[in-house]
């Protein structure tokens, strides 16, 4: 059957977003049938999809999103190979989509097996493979749950981030928003000097010891010189002992003090690409 109408295809190209012309192999190929033709071109994403698995996926969008009482909220990156298919309104829409969906669950292997359109995400990401020609993936999944969560997407979905604080309270929208934005502007490692993992301590340690070697320092005294400049690498690196990018004499800490006295922030999520 080689008889297929335009609106035969158009209607395929909607359904699966791909092409027109591959479309319109796959229902002739199908001769006419519709399922037969979806089915067509998924296998075609699945053999795009294994000849590029070794392809670097580090451009795409980045999209955060909280549900309706702020309680929790989803980071994920959607990840391709170039910042022309990242930027591609469908693939930002397709993102999107997709963090809505994730909010449903708490880790990522739950999320990709969960239903799409009636298949499964891991099966969608396979498809759109085919349909756009680059390995599309999904890199970051962090969830974050607390009495209140805001977010923030960089401009060109590069960076997304989550904050949580310890209260739902007036003027609290906006200021996990603010901390929100220093999460992305700022790239803390962690939320304070608990959340610093003993390894990287002792990695900042070792660091400032030999530097202090360098400067002829005695030996006997390196070791509670090097542990004194952690103090500089936890206000550079800890979200809130970093200084508040708004108003750099205070901290955030100080800043949100300003906002309630009684109010802290319990958690925070970032994801870039690259």
């Amino acid at each position: 059957m080689s008889n297929i109408t335009a609106a035969e295809v158009n209607k395929l190209r909607t359904t699966t977003g791909a092409g027109m012309m591959d479309c319109k192999k796959a229902l002739v190929e199908a001769e006419g049938d519709f399922e037969l033709a979806i089915e067509i071109l998924r296998k075609k994403g699945q053999k795009v999809a294994a000849n590029r698995s070794d392809r670097e996926s580090t451009e795409g969008a980045v999209i955060a999103v909280v549900n309706s009482d702020n309680t929790a909220g989803v980071v994920i990156s959607l990840n391709c190979e170039t910042d022309f298919v990242g930027k591609n309104e469908g693939f930002v829409k397709l993102a999107n989509d997709f963090a809505n969906l994730a909010l449903n669950f708490t880790d990522k292997d739950a999320f990709l097996a969960s239903d799409f359109g009636g298949i499964t995400v891991a099966e969608k990401l396979i498809e759109q493979t085919g349909v756009i020609g680059e390995k599309i993936e999904i890199g970051a999944f962090e969830r974050l749950e607390g009495a209140f969560i805001n977010s923030y997407i960089h401009a060109g979905n590069g960076i997304a981030t989550l904050v949580a604080l310890s209260a739902n309270v007036d003027g609290g929208a906006e200021a996990a928003r603010n901390i929100a934005m220093q999460a992305a502007a700022m790239a803390p490692i962690a939320l304070d000097e608990a959340g610093v993992d003993a390894d990287t301590i002792a990695k900042e340690i070792e660091i400032a010891k030999d530097m202090l070697r360098q400067e002829g320092k005695p030996e006997a005294m390196i070791e509670n010189i090097a542990k004194g400049k952690l103090g500089r690498f936890f206000k550079d690196n800890t979200l809130v002992n970093q200084d508040y990018i708004k108003d750099s004499s205070i901290s955030v800490a100080a800043y949100i003090k300003s906002v309630n006295a009684d109010l802290k922030v319990t958690g925070f999520k970032r994801a870039a690409l690259g």
